[in-house]
């Protein structure tokens, strides 16, 4: 058996970056990166992006490259999945029989795609975005395919449709829920894009369920949706949701609600273990007093540092505002802060004009923007939102007036 002192337990954002961050604090010790994969850790939203479209190739998206891992003396055990972790011994076994002790563990495993459950859902031709070997699959088809369906109306699904529409594929969309982004965008946002989608010739079909797929030799051909509709499709995008990768800390007893539970310093209910990224359900003050799970890089790294601060006793609240982007055509979403909740919607500029800010306003207080094509928006609203700055909405809208000037006017009123 191994001894480590620091083991962290993924190797995707979250956890290249705790061990990039450890490093960086001055952290001495041994650490031990365990992941799935047999790749070297690298970034995952280009992977519906840039990789997908072959913008990047796999070495551009790497988070270091090899000889960094090697320089910091931080060894990586590649193609391992932990199944069991006796919490108070101190030991995780992986599947391959291997045991590794250690003193302090973060679990950044991130998460599965929530598949489709319905019949036909085994059929060939059907694909998800989690890792390099999704989207390498898909590529390797693409030359066979001209119908494409894509199956949710997420970031994850409208960056494919966008991918696939580049290389002039027939592509229609179905959303179970009756506008694309509802999760994470208002009715503007959302109806923007799904205009913006249908000039570029995407078909929707929204407020609609997939009840079954049908295939012939083992692939699928049709898609047939709750109404009784049937979608003729050479190959299907699923991009529903995730689920996050926490069975073995489940079965060890830490305490979980949608991700594993922890505190705003990223730590477990079980002793000397940490939870970061997309599997941690953590106490995020921007979410209106709410537990979430957020699954952004922004989510990854901030934590990332917080656990590396909080093992070499430098601990800190984890505080930091989300942010999120999207690029999709020749749009940039980039979002700062969390509309849960929001009242009011405040137009900045028309978005005719392809480029506009959506503000997200909760009894008064500006709690988010979604910033299309307006970067300056962008940073300037990170500062109004943690400043708890109070603008009058008519000045908001007058997209004219530059945030940093209302900052200076409003910011000790």
């Amino acid at each position: 058996m191994s001894n480590y002192d620091v083991i962290i337990v993924g190797t995707g954002h979250a956890g290249g970056q705790a061990a990039v961050a450890l490093r960086q604090q001055g952290f001495t010790g041994s650490i031990l990166m365990i992941g799935e994969e047999l790749h070297l850790p690298y970034e995952r939203p280009p992977l519906s992006k840039e990789y997908f479209s072959g913008e990047k190739t796999f070495e551009r998206i790497l988070l270091r490259p090899e000889q960094f891992w090697k320089d910091k003396n931080i060894d990586l055990k590649l193609g391992q999945r932990v199944i069991q972790i006796d919490a108070q011994s101190h030991r995780i076994l992986t599947q391959q029989n291997h045991e590794y002790h250690y003193g302090k563990l973060i679990w950044a495993t991130g998460g599965k795609p929530r598949r489709l459950s319905c019949e036909g859902a085994d059929l060939d031709g059907i694909h998800y975005i989690r890792n390099r070997e999704d989207v390498d699959r898909i590529n390797q088809e693409l030359d066979r395919v001209q119908k494409c369906v894509v199956i949710g109306g997420g970031y994850i699904g409208l960056e494919a449709a966008s991918a696939l529409r580049k290389i002039n594929r027939d592509v229609t969309l179905v959303e179970a829920q009756s506008r694309v982004l509802a999760r994470v965008a208002g009715p503007i946002i959302s109806d923007f894009y799904q205009q913006y989608h249908q000039q570029k010739g995407i078909e929707f079909y929204l407020g609609q369920g997939v009840d079954h797929l049908e295939g012939d030799q083992g692939r699928v051909h049709t898609v047939i949706l709750a109404n009784g509709t049937r979608i003729a499709t050479d190959m299907v995008i699923v991009g529903i949701g995730l689920n996050p990768e926490i069975n073995a800390l489940i079965e060890a007893g830490a305490i979980s609600s949608n991700g594993i539970e922890t505190d705003r310093r990223c730590r477990t209910s079980l002793p000397d273990i940490f939870a970061i990224g997309d599997c941690a359900n953590h106490e995020n003050i921007f979410a209106d007093g709410q537990r979430i799970r957020l699954e952004s890089v922004q989510n990854a790294n901030d934590q990332a540092m917080i656990v590396a601060k909080e093992i070499l006793d430098k601990g800190e609240d984890y505080a930091a505002i989300p942010w999120f982007w999207s690029n999709q055509y020749d749009l940039k979403l980039q979002t700062i802060g969390l509309s849960i909740g929001y009242d009011q919607e405040v137009l900045r500029s028309e978005p005719d004009s392809g480029s506009f800010t959506v503000i997200y306003l909760r009894q008064g207080t500006i709690i988010a923007l979604d910033c299309v094509n307006r970067p300056a928006d962008f940073i300037q609203g990170k500062a109004i939102i943690q400043q708890s700055i109070s603008i009058p909405t008519e000045q908001l809208s007058d997209h004219t007036l530059p945030f940093k000037e209302l900052i200076q006017r409003y910011k000790n009123s």
